[in-house]
């Protein structure tokens, strides 16, 4: 009985979110001209949050599990293995290990330059784009405000014209004018979620490639001094 409720429900709802569809296109159309740069900002930003997330979520990988198969990879066949380990593995951090990995011959000061120039390139990359999405961030409440304020003074044209002032004059063009300063703020709180997330992801990976430089280069002043990497008990 209660599944033939929600099958009956199920229409109703289907409905009002049509309405709200339909009142939102009614809304962006009242709104004029300047709705069509809020919604093209809303794109554009849009196509920008989603590739940084795609794109950041790969980069993201097990970073503890990672670097016990680098150290038990370093134990068991030596630099080259490790290097193979880095390479079939994604992400910055693996690319800032191989980083080091590549330059052990030189001594470690050479390692810890490596890491960190590779470090700053491969946080370069996670950052590309977001500059962009602030923009758009910034730009929407903006053109709402620029929408609302030439709504305004046509409004105020329409008034000197009129030569009288109508309650129903003033207050249609007022709520017009007002319409692109809801979308623009709607649009710029929708993308500052977006921003916010992909900059808590980004702050994570610089964390775990932080760590794992230092477990690195750790690892790295072990080996040399022929002690073990890992713990011989968790091992066995």
């Amino acid at each position: 009985m209660q599944f033939l409720n929600v099958l009956m429900m199920l229409p109703q709802e289907a409905a009002g979110s049509t309405d709200f569809i339909n009142v939102l296109v009614e809304r962006f159309n009242e709104g004029g001209g300047y709705m069509w740069p809020i919604i093209i900002t809303f794109i554009l930003g849009l196509a920008i949050a989603f590739e940084r997330i795609i794109t950041l979520n790969r980069a993201d990988i097990n970073t503890r599990k990672f670097i016990v198969n680098v150290k038990k990879a370093l134990e068991d066949g030596g630099v080259a293995a490790a290097e193979d380990v880095c390479a079939n593995t994604r992400g910055p951090v693996a690319s800032v290990f191989q980083a080091g990995l590549l330059r052990h011959d030189e001594g470690i000061e050479a390692v810890e330059k490596a890491v960190i120039s590779y470090g700053s390139i491969e946080m370069n990359f996670l950052e590309r784009g977001l500059v962009w999405l602030s923009l758009m961030i910034a730009l929407a409440p903006m053109l709402g405000f620029l929408g609302t304020v030439v709504g305004m003074v046509e409004a105020f044209d329409a008034i000197e014209s009129a030569g009288d002032i109508s309650p129903s004059l003033v207050a249609g063009g007022i709520k017009v004018a007002l319409l692109t300063t809801v979308f623009g703020l709607i649009v710029a709180m929708i993308l500052q979620v977006f921003y916010n997330y992909a900059v808590s992801k980004i702050d994570r990976i610089v964390v775990d490639m932080e760590e794992a430089s230092i477990e690195l280069i750790d690892s790295l002043i072990l080996l040399n001094a022929g002690r073990p990497l890992t713990n011989p008990t968790a091992k066995s």
